[in-house]
């Protein structure tokens, strides 16, 4: 008995066929270089905010611990390396204390600040009053403390 090719037979044999032969064509190609271009951008740094809040109050002759927060708006993180006291003010009605008898040295902070607000500054500072004399005019006054940073 012989069997005959029947149409799907013949269909079948043809996509088997085409499959081996996709199967082991080789494929040609040339090898070649290329250029192009890109596109970014970078941010900017944003000026932070520091804050600063101390241990003990003041009198002529002592010091207290400065501990300084920072908040940091930017997006991206921003490098603190120092806090600086550029000024004391006080109210008016303490008009007569003499603000340049509190001093405080360059903190040394080299910290970087991720973006968000109240990140605690490792370093803290010594902030002094000195001792000359009669400072009644700077009893019970509030002081601001104007920091800045670079």
């Amino acid at each position: 008995m012989r069997k005959h090719l029947t149409k799907k037979r013949v269909i079948l044999l043809g996509i088997v066929a085409a499959a081996v032969a996709i199967g082991t064509t080789a494929f040609a190609y040339f090898t070649t270089t290329g250029s192009g271009t890109g596109s970014a951008s970078v941010g900017s740094s944003s000026a932070v905010t520091i804050h600063g809040t101390t241990d003990d109050t003041l009198y002529p002759g002592t010091s207290t611990t400065v501990h300084f927060t920072i908040d940091n708006p930017s997006d991206g993180n921003q490098y603190v390396a120092t806090i600086k006291l550029d000024s004391v003010t006080t109210d008016g009605a303490h008009s007569g204390c003499d603000t340049s008898d509190f001093t405080m040295p360059d903190v040394t902070v080299n910290q970087n600040f991720p973006n968000g607000d109240g990140q605690t500054v490792t370093a803290t500072g010594t902030l002094s009053m000195a001792d000359d004399g009669n400072q009644d005019d700077c009893q019970g006054a509030p002081l601001t403390l104007n920091l800045s940073s670079t």
